[in-house]
């Protein structure tokens, strides 16, 4: 099975990824004869929210937001012939703001051609983690929630708000990996996520969305399996539910990891 779209790309638009062009992309893009792509940089995070993360460089400044959408309707132009690149941002849905997070996609809705809808962020303790950032604060939410099972399940409550969120005609379609959670497994080997996948799975399905089947987590080193895992992925596919592939590359180099997985389904 080759794989012809990769519908979750970085760009040099994000704070902490590597300062490789958007041509840089497009072109690995061209080499791995891939037919479409979207750009899904980190869109700004809600007003009044504060980035956790000790650089506050989890996602994209709002001063950039237009700029980034420029520059991608110009590579359109210029790559029309040689493949289609569509316009999209990876929108965090953060519990408590679903009102500035609505406004904000009925302002930058009509520019976008795709998204997808990613939790980062949960709550605990009256502190605020970025649960994928490192493992040290993946620990630490764990001992805000209290144990590793309220850790779980206030990520899986958090993604099923996300589902059900009243965004906007313009709120992401796609919602991004869905066991993220997983990121530091092989650190904390009891994480146990089967009996909350099929709730969520049942409401993607409810809600008329589709999966990012995300490959960065094969590459990283406390995971090594996709987002979601290959059983939560076949358990999307008997339930109708599209599985999109997206490499979540934060550098060319990054780009088409973990895609044999897909192949596996």
């Amino acid at each position: 099975m080759h794989i012809t779209r990769d519908g979750h790309i970085h760009t040099p638009f994000c704070p902490h990824g590597s300062t490789d062009s958007f041509h840089a992309y497009i072109e690995r893009a061209l080499k791995e004869e891939l037919e479409t792509i979207t750009f899904t940089e980190h869109a700004p995070l809600p007003e009044g929210f504060t980035d956790p993360v000790p650089d506050k460089d989890s996602a994209m400044a709002a001063v950039d937001l237009e700029q980034y959408i420029e520059t991608i309707n110009e590579l359109k132009k210029e790559y029309r012939s040689d493949i289609t690149i569509l316009t999209g941002l990876e929108i965090d849905y953060i519990k408590g703001f679903d009102a500035s997070t609505k406004a904000m996609m009925n302002e930058i809705g009509p520019y976008l051609d795709d998204s997808i809808l990613s939790v980062h962020f949960l709550h605990a303790a009256d502190s605020w983690f970025c649960i994928d950032y490192s493992a040290g604060m993946f620990a630490a939410f764990v001992e805000a929630a209290d144990s590793l099972e309220n850790a779980v399940n206030l990520y899986y409550d958090t993604v099923l708000h996300s589902i059900e969120s009243d965004l906007g005609p313009y709120k992401p379609r796609r919602l991004g990996h869905m066991t993220l959670i997983k990121k530091f497994q092989k650190k904390f080997p009891s994480i146990n996520t089967a009996s909350y996948t099929g709730e969520v799975l049942d409401a993607v399905r409810r809600c008329d969305m589709t999966l990012d089947f995300n490959g960065a987590g094969f590459a990283k080193t406390w995971c090594r399996e996709p987002y979601p895992d290959l059983n939560t992925a076949r358990e999307a596919s008997k339930r109708g539910i599209p599985l999109i592939y997206g490499s979540d590359a934060h550098q060319a180099l990054d780009m088409m990891q973990g895609a044999e997985t897909i192949t596996a389904l």
